[in-house]
């Protein structure tokens, strides 16, 4: 109990509201306890400039205060001193808490958020593969106030399994367990209280009205909602449209127009207003300034109740508001605890002693956590005394307390468990919870929400800022008392709301229900257009035309291909030259070269014709960019497959020399040398380019590939590209290709080099895994590109198999002719004839010898 002094303090700030004195609220933000709760309130707001202009990720100044926000944090003080001093519910054990600013802006709440699951006393977040033991400075964590907040901050926390209770989201998709497994809220979701609107619009009769929304998740999805409930009851939307967030641009404040405008031409006089704060206030502002004409607002509880929106001047002019509010349970001492508080704070003494016991504030972290704080006054809070929302924020603490009496076992002689608890821990004791505040039982449904009972509120005029009363309630039906509610038309009769309105241009008529005069304005999607006003249905363009959304009429397209000044293209042909340059350079040193060791045990004249094919692979990938004909399309594969067979045949040669030599018995080895060179080398080089031009024949005959122009693939655009008719052929002009590099792959990944001499098979088995590697990877990603990217993927895969090949097998070579020629001789590359065993192995001797 505080005694006669605190009393006197409290008197005194009621008697010198305006002394001006600093107070010291801001340092009574944190107290530290066994258990800390984190908590996340609107104390301030964000100039809006401000925020939207941010081009560096530093923290936006809170310039405006928000007198709800401090008393919700008051609240949560409130409750956690109540059950600090009772002796039932946590027994020998203190609740802290740790409260700080949102300044409802997504950017600020964040920061908090990540200091809330900072490891216990520490600043850092730790990075663990498992969070099962990891114990963060809170315990759990109760708001933030708005929806649009809770979509971030509840996805985070859901991470970690930290229990998120929100005092005022009330969006739908935060009742999806799968998404946010650890959020609860003491407030119902929207559709508890659309369906109550709808209710509301069916008892009055008014069948044709508008439904706007804020163009955020909130107002969309609230929207998508009402809906499905309206046209269950027969209630026809003459307009639906969103209310861009406010943002300093005349664009922004053009679509706000012209959702007004589009309002007021639809001629409805009823219209559901279900936005955030911001949104709302932008709305109103405009239609105050343009004098629009009233009507009747069902307000959802976002704005229903919000100061920035009930102290815009001019506001009784937008006519009747109604909507519903939350009941909850009345909180009576709540008032004298902030009048209490407010004297404390104003206590230099009290304030000096407050300071000495709370000296890390972090301050340096998140800043001061709210500076407007302190320079208030009773008259400045006392408007949102019995705000309907300080409840939620007090039955949210007795929820955690209650989920952590459960964890801890606790009964009236104390608490048994005394490990640590985890917020997950927590959080398996929050579900189905029921849990007792302010005289009221509530309890979590699986979705984490709790069922509440609403009033339907009027807004009356007795001055500046209009009163909330009271005039009727909804508990799963409506009740209304009718003759409580003063409308805003001369007569105070009820205002009619039926069914007329004109579409733009652009827009059809879509019939609603079974009146054909309610009818909603539908925008032409992309493609059709509106032929005529009287259209009831949109008109498709042709398909070599095409046309924006809300069209009147059909534009011609033009044609889509890999052209050549693409960046992609311009990227591959710099490639191109890359790899050609090295071929060139490459085939020049091996012919200037060409009676040398090095040159001889590469092939010989076999080596340079597979860098002439290599050079014929290079030049084939220009047959791929620019507008495609038949021509090009029938040549593309043959004349970049064909080469790549002459070039891999020449390796294959290499491969089964060296296998040969190193793996058959001496007299098998000196018959098949002979066969793998000179004039029978060359026979296996044409036989499997036969082969291969055989399979390349098959494949333009059988299926051909063709010149087709897409008209659905692009919006605006006809797609021109070659068309692949069969995959399976496609594959088989592949075939033989493939087989030679699994060949040559076979016949050297084993081989181990002799000592002495160069190892010949190394540069091979690389080469091959580069070329398998480039096709393996081809595939996929020629299946899952865009149609009009393919040219560009093949051209990338041809060039990247050159580049592979030749910095394997020739570059290497060529670094040795260059940079070492003492190492081109026989012994090194030759070693000795196949058909001497006995001088193969004294040069193998020496050879060690000489390089050991």
């Amino acid at each position: 109990m505080l005694g006669p002094a605190v009393l006197g303090l409290s008197l005194w700030a009621l008697l010198h509201p305006g002394t001006g004195a600093p107070l010291c609220l801001s340092q009574q933000l944190r107290m530290k306890g066994d258990y800390m709760l984190g908590g996340l309130f609107p104390l301030g707001e964000a100039e809006e400039a401000g925020i939207r202009s941010q081009t560096r990720p530093s923290s936006p100044v809170c310039t405006r205060f928000s007198s709800n926000g401090l008393l919700w944090a008051l609240a949560m003080k409130m409750a956690v001193e109540e059950i600090n001093n009772k002796s039932d519910l946590l027994p020998g054990l203190r609740l802290g808490y740790d409260l700080f600013d949102t300044c409802s802006e997504p950017v600020v709440a964040m920061k908090p958020s990540l200091m809330f699951l900072a490891r216990a006393d520490s600043r850092d977040i730790a990075a663990y593969c498992n969070y099962t033991q990891y114990q963060p400075r809170v315990l759990a964590v109760i708001g933030p106030h708005s929806s649009e907040l809770a979509l971030v901050t509840g996805k985070f926390f859901s991470f970690f399994l930290m229990p998120q209770v929100s005092y005022g989201a009330s969006m739908e998709l935060l009742s999806a367990r799968e998404t946010f497994p650890s959020f609860f809220r003491t407030v119902p979701s929207d559709r508890v209280q659309l369906t109550a609107a709808a209710e509301l619009l069916q008892q009055f009769g008014w069948n044709w009205v508008a439904a706007l929304g804020s163009d955020d998740e909130y107002g969309r999805q609230g929207l998508s909602i009402f809906s499905a409930l309206a046209a269950a009851r027969g209630i026809c939307i003459a307009h639906e449209g969103l209310v861009p967030l406010p943002r300093a641009d005349d664009l922004r404040l053009g679509k706000v127009q012209d959702v007004l405008h589009q309002v007021n031409q639809s001629n409805v006089q009823v219209v559901l207003l279900f936005a955030s704060v911001h949104a709302a206030h932008a709305l109103f502002n405009y239609s105050i300034s343009s004098r629009l004409s009233p009507k009747v607002w069902v307000a959802s509880e976002a704005w229903l109740t919000s100061d920035l929106v009930m102290g815009l001047p001019g506001m009784a002019q937008v006519g009747t508001v109604l909507g519903f509010l939350q009941r909850g349970a009345q909180l009576h001492e709540f008032s004298q605890y902030v009048k209490t508080h407010l004297a404390l704070a104003a206590d230099p003494a009290f304030c000096a002693t407050l300071g000495k016991r709370e000296q890390v504030l972090e301050e340096d972290v998140v800043g001061q956590r709210c500076p407007q704080c302190d320079c208030i006054t009773l008259q400045n809070v006392s408007a949102g005394l019995n705000h309907h929302q300080t409840f939620s924020v007090y039955a949210a603490v007795y929820s955690v307390a209650q989920a952590l009496h459960n964890t801890l076992q606790c009964n009236a002689s104390g608490c048994p468990t005394q490990d640590p608890v985890k917020p997950w821990q927590l959080l398996e004791n929050m579900y189905n919870l029921t849990f007792h505040a302010g005289g009221l039982t509530l309890r979590f449904n699986s979705s984490g929400n709790v069922d509440m009972e609403y009033d339907l509120k009027l807004w009356v005029w007795q001055g500046s800022v209009p009163k909330l009363h009271n005039v009727g309630r909804f508990n799963g039906s409506l009740w209304t008392e009718h003759l409580k509610i003063r409308w805003h038309t001369l007569d105070n009769q009820k205002p009619v709301s039926q069914c007329s309105q004109q579409c733009q241009e652009g827009q059809v008529r879509r019939v609603k229900g079974f009146h054909s005069c309610c009818y909603d304005c539908v925008d032409c999607k992309a493609g059709s257009y509106r032929h005529s006003p009287d259209d009831l249905a949109c008109t498709f363009c042709r398909q070599d035309e095409w046309s924006p959304e809300r069209s009147t009429r059909c534009f011609r397209r033009r044609y889509r291909f890999l052209a050549w000044g693409e960046p992609a293209v311009l990227l591959l042909l710099l490639l191109l030259s890359l790899a050609l340059g090295l071929v060139l350079a490459a085939l020049g040193l091996f012919i200037r070269h060409r009676d040398s060791p090095l040159v001889q045990a590469s092939g010989g004249p076999l080596a340079c014709f597979g860098l002439v094919c290599l050079g014929l692979v290079c030049l084939s990938v220009l047959l791929f960019p620019g507008q495609p004909s038949p021509a090009r399309c029938l040549a593309q594969q043959p004349l970049s497959h064909l080469p790549l067979t002459g070039c891999l045949s020449t390796l294959f040669l290499q491969a089964a020399e060296i296998f040969v030599e190193s793996e058959l018995p001496l007299s098998w080895a000196d018959r098949l040398s002979g066969c793998l060179r000179g004039p029978w080398a060359w026979l296996v080089v044409l036989l499997a380019m036969l082969v291969e031009a055989a399979l390349c024949t098959w494949y333009l005959v059988a299926f051909p590939p063709e010149v087709v122009t897409d008209w659905r693939m692009l919006p605006k655009e006809a797609l021109v590209h070659c068309r692949t008719r069969s995959w399976v052929s496609f594959g088989l002009a592949h075939a033989t290709n493939a087989t030679l590099a699994f060949l040559c792959f076979l016949g050297t990944f084993l081989v181990q080099s002799q000592p002495g001499r160069y190892n010949r098979a190394r540069g091979l088995t690389f080469a091959m895994l580069a070329y398998f590697i480039t096709w393996v990877s081809f595939v996929p990603l020629l299946a899952n590109v865009q149609v009009v990217l393919r040219p560009a993927v093949h051209m990338g895969a041809l060039l990247l198999c050159v580049l592979g090949i030749l910095a394997a097998f020739h570059l290497p070579r060529c670094y040795l002719l260059m940079q070492q020629p003492g190492l081109n001789t026989p012994e090194f590359f030759l070693g000795g004839g196949p058909g001497d065993a006995q001088g193969r192995n004294d040069g193998d001797t020496g050879n060690q010898g000489k390089h050991e």
